[in-house]
């Protein structure tokens, strides 16, 4: 192309197509921030389907889908993909006979392996918070994500327990039935920002023993991890 020709037509850019891209980029850049919000969604969809009849297929797919976001998170952390792949399949297989064939067995096996395949997770993320010493945006999502990890975590350890040891958690209200996966998901918050212990009380020794230890788990996450970026946040806006 010489000067003398003219130069080519370039189509304008719609102001739908450059917000969709902001977007993309927004998600790209913040993956922790997706994560967060689907397992808050879920934290405000399980009271609407436990119960239901198909209550336990939905919350299946919901489980798949934050299984399948916690695989691409780890995967852009120091962690194994491989490894978080290799304890999410099982689960997810597991979790799909249980609910066909609604077994005690396969219960127990699903809650110990997603269990397993939480702590791993949130372990990633810690690795990833701590790796620097700059807070970016996305490790803020990540402490938020890291949380709700911890507290799945514990759940499923007290769905375990629970299936190990009928009645080894008492409510005010029906103190003596199996405690849904919302109660004990309340329980696992609670105890793990050290609010309060709720309504949801454990009764025997092995279950108030992992309480103890989520309480631990959550003042040190908060005392070593949330106030490290709080500080390095603070240290960077001083620097600029």
């Amino acid at each position: 192309m010489t000067s003398k020709d003219p130069a080519p037509d370039i189509p304008p850019v719609s102001a739908e197509r450059i917000a969709r891209l902001r977007w993309r980029v927004t998600l790209t850049r913040h993956p922790s921030a997706i994560l967060l919000l689907v397992q808050l969604s879920g934290l405000l969809l399980y009271p609407f389907i436990e119960g239901q009849p198909a209550g336990s297929i939905l919350f299946g797919v919901f489980s798949v889908l934050v299984l399948c976001l916690t695989i691409a998170m780890v995967h852009r952390t120091s962690g194994h993909a491989w490894f978080s792949v290799a304890l999410a399949v099982p689960a997810i297989t597991i979790n799909v006979l249980h609910a066909a064939h609604d077994s005690t067995a396969l219960q127990a096996w699903a809650a110990a392996l997603e269990a397993v395949f939480y702590f791993y997770a949130a372990g990633s993320l810690i690795v990833y918070m701590l790796a620097d010493r700059r807070a970016t945006t996305d490790e803020l999502y990540a402490a938020g994500a890291t949380f709700t990890l911890l507290a799945w975590a514990f759940t499923y350890v007290f769905v375990l327990c629970q299936v190990l040891q009928p009645g080894c958690f008492a409510a005010t209200v029906d103190p003596q039935a199996p405690r849904a996966w919302t109660e004990l998901m309340f329980l696992s918050f609670a105890l793990l920002s050290s609010t309060g212990i709720g309504d949801v009380i454990p009764i025997t020794v092995h279950t108030r023993a992992v309480a103890s230890l989520e309480m631990f788990v959550g003042v040190m996450y908060l005392t070593l991890v949330v106030s490290r970026l709080i500080g390095l946040t603070l240290l960077d806006r001083r620097s600029r």
